[in-house]
């Protein structure tokens, strides 16, 4: 896999790569700014494109724009955003792709190295990944405002907001130490709750379930 990474701050920028590379990935290119990140990707084609929300020179959402610049422009490149805030928008803006391979972590994820390893691996391969907190987020407000989110059982609550985050089947049961039937059963009792389309697709899977939440 090969990644460009765009971070303006010296020290979690050389931190990624570190990160990165001895996970076995390939870093292509390192860059300071949302400019220089959009010429590197023109220039080296990498397979995922990891960068910051807040960059320079405004510190506001350049990171966001070049990332939905770039999956206008090359839909096979894989983006994931970091920040250090929640914020449902930029979850938002990034689910408008319809294609898939994206993602949006908070930045203290990258402390739990493996699986922030999987989830870009996962964005690469085609998936979504969403931050729990965002998702937790999310949910929180559907139960708040949303009868069919508050009659779904605890557990299956749990296993939507997994499913939000973008966590397969099999991921679904390895955190809840389910089998993968009771998972499936579960997800098919979720659709019928909330009115949700069945599709084996992971990101349309994420992208129905986000805008329900989105909606509640």
């Amino acid at each position: 896999m090969r990644v460009i990474i765009a971070e303006d701050e010296t020290l979690l920028r050389r931190g990624l790569q570190l990160l990165l590379e001895e996970g076995g990935v390939q870093v292509v290119g390192v860059t300071p700014d949302a400019t220089a990140l959009e010429e590197a990707v023109d220039r080296c084609r990498p397979d995922l494109v990891i960068t910051d929300i807040r960059m320079p020179p405004t510190h506001t959402d350049e990171g966001l724009q070049a990332a939905l610049r770039i999956r206008r422009k090359y839909a096979d490149i894989a983006v994931v955003v970091l920040s250090q805030h929640v914020q449902r928008r930029y979850a938002n803006e990034l689910l408008a792709s319809p294609q898939g391979k994206v993602g949006y972590l908070l930045k203290q994820r990258i402390a739990d190295v493996d699986t922030f390893l999987d989830d870009l691996r996962h964005v690469a391969a085609g998936g979504t990944a969403l931050d729990p907190d965002v998702v937790a987020v999310m949910v929180a407000r559907a139960k708040l405002s949303d009868q069919a989110v508050r009659d779904l059982t605890p557990r299956q609550q749990q296993v939507l907001a997994l499913m939000a985050e973008g966590r397969s089947n099999a991921r679904i049961a390895a955190e809840l130490f389910l089998t993968e039937k009771a998972v499936v059963q579960h997800t098919s009792r979720i659709y019928d709750a909330l009115g949700l389309p069945v599709d084996a697709d992971s990101h349309r899977r994420v992208l129905a379930v986000m805008r329900y939440l989105s909606g509640s």
